[in-house]
């Protein structure tokens, strides 16, 4: 998959959302090359974050007078320092590069220089050096990432950054385009479309309430629906000569106003009119049925019950008029991954908090994005209309940024998609707190576990011990914590969802905390320190330490996909030769895309593993299979032996990609627990408030149609973690890949030995 967004991209909005106004002054050379005044003490024409943590240094410089200094001590704020800047896209060219020489110390996270262009939506175009993973100490290189010139895009933000703890020095930095000098670039003006034009609610939509009556409700839920299939298929809106967001500001009162549905209906009649006859279609837009995976939900047009005659008969008219030249303002396809991208939908980050119109607007915009543009709606698992009933009076009342943010989370949740969550908003997220417990917490046999120390020292002197069951935290029982956060928490799955639960159970005001615990035949209570998270190590991965390839014994072979890199691909293949087995732990996030660069040399013939779908601009809702699924062609050198695929529910998105394609080796077994069920490259959601979501964008499945999200990927062999084994610093499920190689009757004892070494 060619596009899925890392972490850091989210971290990186701690950055974007603290950029000022860009600097427009002439000297950008001198100011990527850090010669210039520094105000403070801070690199002149940058913006900093957090305050104070960047610094212009004379004593250590790649070349010339000055450098950036980026320090990271132990309990820095935030998930990342840097320096930021921003300047207008008004130039013209295809590939935009940037070059820098970066100088580390003892980083303990990574190191990066990091592009994001934005337009009417954030990220049209981003990259970064996460793959590279710089850390450590290293002297002055240069670097260089490239992303391309998009024409949709209005402001580039472009910076350094560091995360976990560190030094790191940046200079000589240059931005290119084709190659030259960006300033040499031939000039562009900056395209503007309706959105640039109309402001009559920039200051907010004037719609304050304080409650809402049933039939309000009701005719809400009617308009969302409406104004969503006006934004996808009437001419005006899908050819961008409306801003479609203020228009529903514009109807809204009424519909507001009108004591029954009857009324609320011909005010919308009225409304539709007012956009004018839909011109003629010449060639009018056909739904082609032959490779049909999902159908448009559209029987509810003909509902006159719900709409009326009169306003069931002009939608029709409209969906019967669409032209066929796919045009939509609002989303675009991804060029050839085809996953939806949602341009022009602006994020309104300075909405006042408590504006009914604007929270309102947030809970249609997700709503509609569901119904028309996500690949998966036929496995929601619940009434969609009943969600946007639901959830209107609750995101459209809320008085405070914090509520409003935890119901639009509660909206996003009934996606059921682990990719779907609220992720500039996060911290909002139950529990709340500043601090946590010094321990990663994981859920084994439905008990909330101590699985290890994210912080040894003040681990272990709270008193907790791998293994020790969690029971109640500061008196409050784990299943009453688990039962009221569940509705915050978008997963595709149970495991997934405690998942995320358990890595933000212990989670709190800083200071002292009350723990139960059951330790074995005990039960104990503690007071533990919740501490900052700073410095503490978060179990994000379930695979071994150390190496990331090793033989465990001359028949066993182990290589762990959270630090492969595509270069190593073929040694680790060639170390592994005349092995029995090969276990490739994917219990992680993969470092870098390594489904064909590994996965074409575990095939001794062309294999398809990957069937996908993909959205219909001129059809919204409809997705048709792709005529052909995703091959791995053999390359050498084949590796011959058995392979063996660990996951688990920390597998998400690219890790089940690449489990699926793995999986399709000769004889191989996948062995572990159920993945997380969110397949497929993402697609960015902006949201009222500058919030930020998400959607698993196209549809995976395997070659012969079967599905994989929500379900995840199924093992082979179930194997999983006991509390028990915690306990005894046991690595279970990797003891099971063992035993599928060498044999159910290998002794315990020599795995165990094998596995110590």
């Amino acid at each position: 998959m060619a596009r899925f967004l890392r972490s850091l991209g989210c971290a990186t909005a701690a950055l974007l959302c603290r950029a000022q106004a860009p600097n427009q002054a002439p000297g950008l050379a001198a100011i990527l090359s850090f010669e210039t005044d520094h105000p403070g003490g801070s690199p002149g024409g940058w913006n900093s974050n957090p305050p104070g943590s960047v610094v212009a240094d004379d004593k250590i410089v790649h070349d010339g007078h000055w450098s950036a200094r980026i320090e990271r001590p132990a309990g820095s704020a935030g998930s990342l320092s840097g320096i930021l800047k921003s300047i207008p896209m008004d130039f013209a060219g295809k590939r935009l590069e940037m070059r820098g020489f970066l100088r580390t110390e003892e980083v303990t996270g990574f190191v990066g220089m990091w592009m994001r262009e934005d337009g009417e939506s954030p990220n049209l175009e981003f990259d970064n050096m996460q793959s590279r993973q710089l850390k450590g100490t290293n002297d002055w290189r240069e670097y260089s990432i490239a992303i391309p010139v998009n024409a949709e895009a209005k402001q580039l933000f472009f910076g350094v950054f560091v995360t976990g703890t560190g030094k790191a020095w940046a200079d000589d930095l240059q931005l290119l385009v084709d190659g030259k000098p960006l300033w040499e670039a031939p000039k562009r003006e900056i395209p503007k479309t309706v959105l640039d034009t109309d402001h009559e609610f920039d200051a907010g939509s004037g719609i304050v309430l304080n409650e809402l009556s049933r039939v309000q409700i009701e005719n809400l839920a009617t308009l969302g629906k409406v104004w969503g299939f006006l934004k996808y298929h009437h001419p005006l809106v899908t050819g961008g000569q409306r801003h479609w967001d203020y228009d529903l500001f514009r109807v809204m009162p009424a519909i507001l106003a009108a004591p029954d549905r009857a009324t609320a209906n011909a005010a919308l009649v009225k409304w539709i009119a007012g956009l004018g006859a839909p011109a003629a279609c010449n060639p009018c837009a056909k739904l082609e049925t032959g490779d049909i995976h999902l159908r448009p939900a559209l029987e509810w047009l003909d509902d006159k019950t719900l709409l009326g005659a009169d306003l069931s008969q002009s939608l029709r008219t409209i969906y019967s008029s669409r032209p066929a030249n796919g045009k939509q303002f609002y989303v675009s396809l991804m060029p050839n991954v085809a996953n939806p991208e949602f341009l022009h939908e602006l994020s309104y980050a300075g909405m006042k908090p408590g504006d009914t119109g604007f929270q309102i607007l947030s809970a249609y915009r997700f709503w509609n994005i569901i119904e028309y543009w996500y690949p998966y709606r036929d496995v929601l698992g619940e009434k969609w209309d009943d969600v946007l009933r639901q959830a209107i009076p609750k995101i459209g009342l809320a008085k405070t940024p914090e509520a409003y943010q935890r119901e639009l989370m509660a909206l996003i949740a009934r996606a059921h998609d682990t990719h779907a969550n609220l992720w500039s908003s996060i911290a909002a997220r139950p529990p709340a707190g500043a601090c946590q417990l010094p321990v990663n917490v994981r859920f084994v046999e439905d008990r909330a576990v101590v699985a290890s120390y994210s912080a040894a020292d003040a681990g272990k002197a709270a008193g907790l011990k791998p293994g020790d069951v969690i029971i109640d935290l500061d008196g409050v029982p784990v299943s009453k914590l688990v039962e009221s956060w569940a509705p915050y928490y978008a997963a595709s799955n149970e495991p997934t969802r405690l998942r995320d639960m358990a890595r933000s159970m212990t989670r709190g005001a800083c200071g002292d905390a009350t723990v139960r615990v059951r330790r074995e035949s005990q039960e104990l209570t503690l007071k533990a320190t919740r501490v900052a998270p700073a410095g503490q190590a978060a179990a994000g991965t379930h695979d071994l330490p150390g190496d990331t390839f090793r033989r465990l014994s001359d028949d066993v072979a182990y290589l762990k996909l959270s630090s492969t890199k595509n270069a190593d691909v073929r040694r680790y293949i060639d170390a592994a030769a005349g092995t029995k087995g090969l276990i490739i732990d994917i219990r992680n996030y993969p470092s870098e895309f390594v489904v064909f660069t590994l996965g074409q040399l575990l095939v001794d013939r062309p294999t398809p593993f990957a069937r996908f779908t993909r959205g219909d601009l001129s059809n919204p809702g409809a997705f048709h299979w792709d005529k052909e699924g995703t091959t791995l062609t053999p390359q050498a050198p084949h590796y011959s032996g058995r392979v063996v695929i660990l996951v688990d529910e920390v597998s998400q998105s690219q890790a089940e990609y690449t489990s699926m394609a793995f999986r399709t080796a000769p004889g191989a077994k996948v062995v572990g627990s159920t993945t997380a069920g969110a397949d497929g490259n993402v697609s960015q959601i902006p949201l009222p408030g500058g919030l930020r979501s998400m959607i698993s964008g196209i549809g995976v499945f395997y070659p012969d149609k079967k599905p994989t999200q929500r379900l995840g990927i199924l093992p082979d062999v179930e194997a999983k973690p006991t509390i028990a084994g915690i306990r005894a610093g046991r690595d279970e499920v990797l003891e099971e890949a063992v035993r599928q190689i060498l044999g159910r009757e290998t002794p315990a004892e020599q795995i165990e030995k094998m596995l110590k070494q």
